[in-house]
Formats: C-alpha cells, sequence, structure tokens
C-alpha cells in the first residue's frame, strides 16, 4: 500500500527511500514486532476467555506438559496478523509472487485454524481429518505453484551443481505443490515445545531474506551462478515480516508459554516458507536450511512406519524432540540446542551458493 502511494507520487523527497529493498525489510520487521508486541496482550487475554481450557495436552506424552493445560492456542492469529498488516503496508502488491504467498499463508492457517477450533471446543479434541487437511492444503499449494510457474518455469536448479537445470515439466506442479505442503506439515511437527518452531521459523526466514534478494539481482545470481528471478526481491519483505511477527509471538511464546501458535500459525508459517523456496528456484536448498523440520517429520514418519510392521518403536516418542525429553533432557535443553542446529542448518544452506 505505501509502495503503491509512494510510486503514484513519484517517489518525491523521502518517499525516495521506499524503493529500496533494505529500507522496506527493515520497515515490515519492525511493523510486524510493533503490532505482534501491541495486540498481544489483549489477544492472549481474549483466547483465555474464548477457550476456557485451552490447548488439549497429550496424556501419554511428557509428564512435564501436564502443567501447560489450560494454555490457550491459536496464537497464530496474532502473527498472521502483524504479518500480513505490514506485507501490506510495505510489498509491492503487483507482484505474482506477493499473492502467491499470501493465498498460502491466509489458506494454510484458515485450515490450522479449523483444525485448532475443533480440538478446543468438541470432546474428542481430534480436529479436522488428515484426508481432508491434505486435501485442501494441495488445492492451496497447487494453485500457488500454478502463479509462480506462469513467471518462472518449471525448472529445477540443483546446488553444488553447475550444469543445466532439469526441466520437469508439467510434473513441476506437483513437486512444487509437495514442497509447499511438506514443509507447512513438518514445522507443524516441529510446534511442540515451547519457543521450539518460531526461532528456526525465524532462523530459515533469515537465511531466505538473502537468497531471495540475491535471486531477484541479474549481476549476483550470475556472479554466484544461481538462476536469476526477477521480481523475487519483492520476497525480502515478506521474509522480514516473518521475522518480526515471529520475534513478537517469541516474545510471549517463551517458556513458560503464555499462548500456543498452534496449527493456525505453525502451518502457515512453514506454508509460507515453502512458497518462498519455490518462488526463488531453492526448493532443494530449503531442505538443508529446514533440515531441522525435515528430522522432525522424518521421525515421525519412521516411528509410524516401524511400529506398524514390527510393532515396536524406534524412538521412545516422536517426534523426535519428545524422544530427547523422554531420555531426561530438560525442555529448555532440547529447545535451545535444536536452535543451535537450524542456525547451523541455515548457514549450509546459504553456503550452497557459493558451492558450485
Amino acid at each position: 500500500m505505501l509502495y503503491w502511494l509512494a510510486e503514484m507520487l513519484d517517489f518525491q523527497g523521502i518517499l525516495n527511500l521506499v524503493r529500496y529493498f533494505s529500507f522496506r525489510t527493515g520497515a515490515a520487521i519492525v511493523t510486524a514486532l510493533a503490532i505482534g508486541l501491541i495486540i498481544g496482550p489483549r489477544f492472549i487475554g481474549w483466547l483465555r476467555v474464548r477457550q476456557g481450557k485451552g490447548q488439549p495436552i497429550r496424556e501419554d506424552g511428557p509428564q512435564t506438559h501436564l502443567a501447560k493445560r489450560g494454555t490457550p492456542t491459536m496464537g497464530g492469529l496474532m502473527i498472521l496478523t502483524s504479518m500480513i498488516v505490514s506485507v501490506l503496508l510495505w510489498m509491492n502488491l503487483s507482484s505474482v509472487y506477493v499473492w502467491a504467498c499470501i493465498s498460502v499463508t491466509l489458506g494454510f492457517g484458515a485450515i490450522g485454524f479449523m483444525d485448532d477450533y475443533d480440538k478446543v471446543t468438541k470432546a474428542s479434541h481430534k480436529g479436522l481429518s488428515g484426508r481432508l487437511r491434505l486435501l485442501c492444503e494441495f488445492a492451496i499449494a497447487g494453485f500457488a505453484a500454478w502463479l509462480i510457474v506462469g513467471h518462472n518455469g518449471t525448472a529445477l536448479y540443483v546446488p553444488f551443481w553447475n550444469g543445466p537445470a532439469i526441466d520437469l515439466g508439467p510434473f513441476y506442479f506437483l513437486f512444487a505443490a509437495f514442497v509447499i505442503v511438506a514443509f507447512g506439515n513438518a514445522v507443524n511437527l516441529t510446534d511442540g515445545l515451547d519457543g521450539l518452531a518460531t526461532m528456526p521459523v525465524i532462523i530459515a526466514s533469515l537465511a531466505f531474506m538473502l537468497i531471495v534478494y540475491l535471486v531477484g539481482r541479474a549481476d549476483f545470481a550470475a556472479y554466484l551462478g544461481i538462476p536469476h528471478v526477477p521480481g523475487a526481491g519483492d520476497l525480502t519483505i515478506l521474509c522480514g515480516a516473518i521475522v518480526g511477527a515471529g520475534l513478537a509471538f517469541l516474545w510471549f511464546n517463551a517458556p513458560p508459554a503464555a499462548v500456543f501458535m498452534g496449527d493456525t500459525g505453525s502451518l502457515a508459517l512453514g506454508g509460507t516458507i515453502g512458497v518462498i523456496a519455490v518462488s526463488a528456484h531453492h526448493e532443494i536448498v530449503l531442505g538443508i536450511i529446514g533440515g531441522l523440520f525435515v528430522v522432525e517429520a522424518m521421525s515421525v514418519i519412521i516411528q509410524v512406519f516401524f511400529y506398524k510392521r514390527t510393532g515396536r518403536r524406534v524412538f521412545r516418542m516422536a517426534p523426535i524432540h519428545h524422544h530427547f525429553e523422554q531420555l531426561g533432557w530438560a525442555e529448555s535443553t532440547v529447545v535451545i540446542r535444536f536452535w543451535i542446529i537450524a542456525f547451523v542448518l541455515a548457514l549450509a544452506g546459504l553456503a550452497t551458493l557459493k558451492l558450485r
């Protein structure tokens, strides 16, 4: 909105600052952070009143988690509100990548909200069925993939390899949708401890803030041997909005959490980062930068697969962060060590920009 206004006024005077990604990214971080901190206390109070018993806690989970009963969930609404307002204020709304990302953010957020709402209002606490969730997620992700492919094609770029890109053709639509849905659910599975998912999402967003800026610049992309995606630089502002909104939420989600983001936040944030990676043609690098989320998701898949086949568990409990809790690690120890892993993996992902 402000970019459009500045453009209408021909970027005169101080409005010339709005031309620059660096200024708008910084402004998006501050805006989302400020909105989140301002609305947080009242929003959490409203959730407590509306939800009553709050987030249901698994009886078969770590016993230390039983003390969290009554903590309100759906805090993702706070994240999405501050993030979307910041995006609408500072991004160039004529960019197709903006609308691809917003469609997934709001669509996945709506799916997560319905799931959370069922869990806190119905006696079964089951939420939406898995099949219905996946069907809706793939429909939304497929729409976003269709928007993106119309502007940057169906090529798959492989890190560590300086050869030509692999043209997946029509198969790329399914691949892109899978990346978006898989990462959304991977972040969702990681959100099981106070602050565990929030900081790695911030770290991944910071890494992709640099990536989308570089792929949006023809000179830097040519120097690094990475794909040039005209218009992708605008996504730096979106990454900044995620960082600001995430930091504001972490203020209230830090142990002991006053609110949980729930599926509303985790599914939407993961899906959004997935769209950013697809837009920048860095889908495989996403698996490195977001490696922590990949491991969390794989631990669940492995656990379910082996338990159904053999009746035995590979991990004491899945996702894997609960396994370490069952080994005797304190929750804060698990969270901080996983943050460190997320940071190291982000650096490893960024290293692929030059190792070609």
